[in-house]
């Protein structure tokens, strides 16, 4: 299988499988991992998303092999879908970068909320150089890198490493490529383990107050701000704090805490 999916801890984990193909997105992949994503937005089971991958390479971006074929308008349209999810997902997304992540790979990096990278891991808009524009992954790399910047990467396919991509503000955290994997592991799993009431309302106006205008934008915080502290979980988060002790959202799936405690 090209994408290896597992469920733990309410975290779900997506590997892009192909290391003979140096992990490039064949249409099946981006449908695999639409599908994966959009379906775990109404999953009480899932608190969080982490992609990560096998090998030394990340990602290589598009399978060339299926640029000009007879679906192209299919492979585009899983493109888009896949390259703007992380604009609309509700569940924090976690992105492992273990190696390079050239291309439509960058991409996929760009559509996380946390981004972990290895150190020394290389990052690059190549696809000038193939007689290409950067068009469909543009904007969510724009959004996190700045205009120039990104116009720049795109007009000259320079490469960048993670440290580099952490300065920008691309990247939150470089560990060691040892550590990487676990690293991230471990930040879902904490993400996972939030208040789903706070991470979801945090998410909705994360999304929604780009949109508005600084006056709406505060009109709708205090509303989600007012709706968090009626809930049963700022309640218990007041008391577990007073009382030096980890919450036990009462918005958690049932038994929740007694599977994690089994699976400890």
């Amino acid at each position: 299988m090209n994408i290896l999916i597992t469920h733990k801890h309410r975290v779900l984990q997506l590997v892009l499988n192909r290391q003979e193909k140096r992990n490039a997105l064949n249409a099946d992949m981006c449908r695999t991992l639409v599908k994966e994503v959009s379906e775990a937005q109404s999953r009480d089971d899932v608190g969080s998303i982490l992609i990560s991958a096998v090998g030394t390479v990340f990602c290589s971006g598009m399978d060339l092999d299926e640029a000009r074929g007879p679906n192209e308008a299919n492979l585009t349209a899983a493109h888009e879908a896949l390259f703007t999810m992380g604009s609309t997902s509700i569940k924090p997304i976690v992105i492992s970068v273990n190696g390079a992540a050239l291309g439509g790979g960058l991409g996929l990096v760009a559509q996380g909320h946390v981004v972990l990278a290895s150190e020394g891991a290389i990052m690059s808009l190549p696809e000038i150089r193939i007689g290409l524009w950067p068009f469909l992954v543009y904007r969510s790399i724009e959004a996190a890198l700045g205009p120039r910047r990104t116009l720049a990467l795109s007009l000259t396919a320079s490469v960048f490493h993670a440290e580099e991509g952490k300065q920008w503000g691309l990247v939150d955290h470089v560990a060691p490529p040892a550590e990487i994997a676990d690293r991230a592991k471990a930040m879902a799993r904490e993400l996972a383990k939030s208040s789903p009431i706070a991470i979801s309302a945090g998410m909705q106006y994360f999304h929604e107050s780009r949109l508005l205008k600084w006056a709406e934008a505060g009109v709708l915080a205090g509303k989600l701000r007012e709706k968090i502290m009626a809930s049963k979980d700022f309640e218990e988060g007041c008391l577990a704090f007073k009382q030096h002790r980890d919450a036990h959202w009462p918005s958690m799936p049932e038994g929740f805490y007694e599977k994690s405690k089994a699976l400890s």
